[in-house]
């Protein structure tokens, strides 16, 4: 896999990871009351055993994150820096299409032979087919 698609594949676990710590942190709030006027929330039956797991979860999907950003980190330095200015990359860019260029009219020629080969198979299969149906020999 190359480096930009390493790249876009870490964004999307970058992105994948908020969205999930984001609703899990939504989901799994305590309640809060709003407003002095208004009763106190309801709390959990067992409000000590999940509490422990509430306060402990932020800081694992916190370093999953922190992590997983590390990582792009990585890729990002891991990207090759270009050698020389903007002239000398168009340069390469030319290069680079002339190449893809006479490799696409190579794989052209290759296409073109195949489709005649095909065919050929394709006519002597049918009349194999038609010899067959009509009981004739081969000739």
């Amino acid at each position: 896999m190359d480096i930009i698609s390493q790249l876009q594949e870490q964004v999307n676990t970058v992105a994948a990871l908020s969205f999930n710590i984001f609703g899990t942190l939504q989901r799994d709030a305590p309640p809060v009351r709003l407003s002095p006027n208004y009763p106190e929330p309801p709390m959990n039956a067992n409000g000590t055993e999940e509490t422990t797991n509430l306060a402990e979860q932020p800081k694992t999907m916190s370093s999953e994150l922190v992590k997983a950003a590390k990582e792009f980190d990585v890729l990002v330095a891991a990207i090759p820096i270009s050698d020389g200015d903007e002239e000398a990359q168009l340069k390469r860019i030319m290069e680079l299409q002339a190449e893809n260029d006479a490799i696409g009219q190579e794989l052209q020629k290759q296409l073109d032979a195949a489709e005649k080969e095909l065919k050929q198979v394709q006519e002597l299969f049918s009349q194999a087919t038609d010899n067959c149906l009509n009981l004739k020999r081969p000739d």
